[in-house]
């Protein structure tokens, strides 16, 4: 293909990963109010500052449940984008990516909604006190939670990304095991920070992180060439 061609590629998968969202998100307005009953679980009470803004954050929210919803149609597109690249017997490995895809973003919103939001809520909001008290404006929460959920769901396609970056020759499993230390570490440390400053909270945020590692070295091991037999 050449480069007018990718363009032009590139404005039609995202003409179509658009509309998805879209359509999504007509249907995630309707479901705004029981996202943002979910998602404010983790603090005690909101306010909204200003007359439109509570209206504003159900258009956000309807936008952000769109995104969950046309996540597998976005992913197809970005794929099928991505697919001109891809050796012949890459390609036949897209249907996969983006199923699992779909299922690790779901699961690192799911981690997000259910460790690291109420995590962080915990310790921030600990810092008041008798005369600070905490009034949490309900655009800046679900903007933070909004980053966080999207955060943990593109950490989460860690595996994927490996497994093609094994394809491509980037990676090997030989190198992510070697440095399979160093990657612990580092997740405990981002653990550490993400979370209170407890040994229980640290451990719970960092189990998944660690699981998420291995998968990808497991994907990494599926994606590595097999050794032809000697003559």
């Amino acid at each position: 293909m050449t480069f007018l061609d990718h363009l032009e590629e590139l404005r039609k998968r995202l003409l179509y990963a658009a509309v998805a969202l879209g359509a999504a998100a007509v249907a995630g307005f309707f479901l705004a109010p029981r996202v943002i009953d979910l998602l404010t679980r983790p603090v005690p009470e909101l306010v909204f500052l200003a007359p439109a803004e509570a209206f504003i954050v159900q258009l956000k929210v309807a936008l952000v449940a769109g995104l969950f919803l046309a996540s597998p149609v976005i992913f197809y597109q970005f794929w099928r984008f991505v697919r001109p690249a891809l050796l012949p017997g890459e390609v036949k490995y897209l249907t996969a990516a983006v199923i699992v895809s779909s299922l690790l973003f779901a699961a690192g919103v799911a981690f997000a909604q259910l460790i690291v939001v109420p995590t962080a809520m915990r310790f921030l909001l600990s810092f008041q006190t008798a005369k600070l008290r905490a009034m949490l404006s309900i655009s800046e929460y679900i903007g933070t939670v909004a980053a966080f959920l999207l955060a943990c769901g593109v950490m989460f396609q860690l595996p994927v990304i490996m497994f093609f970056l094994t394809k491509l020759g980037v990676v090997t499993p030989r190198f992510l095991m070697k440095n399979q230390r160093a990657a612990i570490v580092l997740v405990f440390i981002l653990a550490a920070i993400l979370s209170p400053p407890d040994v229980f909270s640290q451990v719970l945020m960092a189990i998944p992180l660690l699981a998420l590692f291995e998968l990808s070295i497991l994907a990494s091991m599926l994606a590595a060439p097999r050794r032809q037999p000697a003559a």
